[in-house]
């Protein structure tokens, strides 16, 4: 058992990664403990449990699990399949844009690894590591399927992986954090004309990086 609906997913042994689960609400009986409290705060033993009730699936995905089974079953595999054409259209291109991206956060975006930094960090406060996993899984999953009877390449498989798992993420902090550190996870401006490479993007990321530090410490909710 575990004591946040968050961590249900955590160590659950089924591989590979399906959809949907079964969720129940159950009550301990008798005497309770875990194996270390220090490395298993969140788990709970107990020799018998009284079944209460069977749940949504979906709060195992946390608070905002139905959007972001939303974002998954239904935005995903459409975009997927224009987020690898758009990688093999223009491979280099694309190759220096998401460069960008990862790297260089400005005034109305951060950077895509500190977004993904802020959202593992929110994840863990939220008691929802174990959540966000199974949605990285998923939204990769959903990209499979989406390009099963396409020719995209290895590295389009790979764009569109990082850009399916920023937007499930996205969707499952979307209450939590501010339209800068979302917008960052979701990729914005990769998939307009207008972000085209920088001419000098490492001379970019030093003049934005201030900007960055300055929002990490109101991104992420405390516990």
């Amino acid at each position: 058992m575990v004591k946040r609906v968050g961590e249900a997913l955590e160590d659950t042994g089924i591989w590979p990664i399906t959809w949907p689960v079964r969720l129940w609400i159950v009550q301990p009986l008798g005497e309770t403990g875990n194996w270390n409290q220090r490395h298993y705060p969140y788990r709970l033993l107990a020799h018998r449990i009284r079944v209460l009730e069977e749940t949504d699936a979906h709060r195992a995905l946390g608070a905002a699990g139905r959007d972001v089974l939303d974002v998954i079953q239904q935005q995903i595999p459409e975009r997927a399949v224009c987020w690898a054409a758009d990688w093999d259209a223009d491979p280099e291109g694309m190759r220096q844009r998401q460069w960008n991206w990862e790297q260089c956060g400005g005034r109305t975006c951060g950077s895509g690894r500190w977004a993904t930094s802020v959202a593992l960090t929110t994840s863990h406060a939220r008691r929802e590591s174990a959540a966000q996993t199974w949605i990285e899984h998923l939204a990769r999953r959903a990209v499979d399927q989406a390009l099963t009877d396409t020719d995209a390449s290895m590295y389009a498989y790979s764009y569109a992986y990082g850009r399916a798992t920023g937007h499930a993420v996205a969707a499952q902090h979307h209450g939590r954090l501010d339209a800068y550190v979302l917008d960052a996870l979701r990729g914005t401006g990769l998939d307009t004309p207008t972000a085209v490479a920088r001419q000098n993007p490492a001379a970019e990321c030093a003049q934005d990086l201030t900007g960055i530090r300055e929002l990490t410490a109101r991104a992420a909710p405390p516990a």
